[in-house]
């Protein structure tokens, strides 16, 4: 008789900035079926709404995430670098900072509503929460049980109340893929961030803002979620 196949690995997904849970799974549709006979992927929307600017009419939202039919909707991030303005940009060196520990008490409620899950999967600002999620993992926080990350268009956080989450090595397993004309984050601050963990495995390529799941990239996917699949 041939052996059963591997059972599917579970992944949480976290949105990018200006983006929700719906968002991120209509835009991560390669990637779920590059995917579907490896891992099952479920999504969770931050809890912090992103306003308009004042005044603004409907339009697309520019950066990191334009939603889905290209009007405004109810978009999210998982903290705001402009406490004042309920806003974030990833080349924000502050002091202070909102709602993160918000945005950490979903992902330990996702984990138990939804999970138990094998891993985590983060996309630009998703990401970047990803990894301080994966360095209170190391610290022994008992919230969040998962056996790695992807992390796509990362960045270490410029805020001074963050330090803390890359002041020693990760040694959680992780992907880091990032493109080389990445204009909203460039790959240089993937880079940076990557550097945080112990072995990363890293994947760049040619293109932007975005989940690349074409030819080349694939097998680096699967041979690194075959890693963590129970035969």
């Amino acid at each position: 008789m041939a052996p059963p196949p591997p059972s599917l690995l579970r992944l949480l997904c976290v949105h990018g900035y200006r983006q929700n849970e719906r968002i991120f799974r209509e835009r991560s549709g390669a990637l779920r079926k590059a995917l579907r006979k490896h891992a099952e992927l479920r999504f969770v929307s931050s809890p912090l709404r992103v306003p308009p600017p004042p005044g603004a009419p409907p339009q697309p939202p520019a950066g990191d995430g334009t939603p889905a039919g290209g009007s405004e909707e109810d978009v999210r991030g998982w903290w705001f670098s402009n406490p004042d303005e309920n806003s974030f940009n990833a080349l924000d060196h502050v002091e202070t900072s909102k709602g993160l520990e918000e945005s950490l008490e979903t992902i330990s409620k996702a984990m138990i509503e939804l999970g138990p899950f094998d891993g985590i999967l983060g996309f630009s600002q998703g990401a970047a929460f990803v990894s301080m999620i994966c360095a209170l993992k190391q610290q022994g926080d008992p919230r969040f049980k998962f056996d790695f990350a992807i992390l796509v268009a990362g960045f270490r956080s410029k805020c001074k109340l963050h330090e803390h989450f890359y002041q020693e090595p990760i040694v959680v397993p992780s992907l880091h893929v990032f493109g080389d004309t990445d204009q909203v984050i460039p790959g240089e601050m993937s880079q940076e961030l990557s550097m945080s963990f112990v072995d990363p495995v890293i994947l760049t390529h040619p293109g932007g803002h975005f989940i690349p799941v074409s030819a080349p990239q694939k097998p680096v996917y699967l041979e690194f979620l075959e890693r963590f699949q129970k035969k």
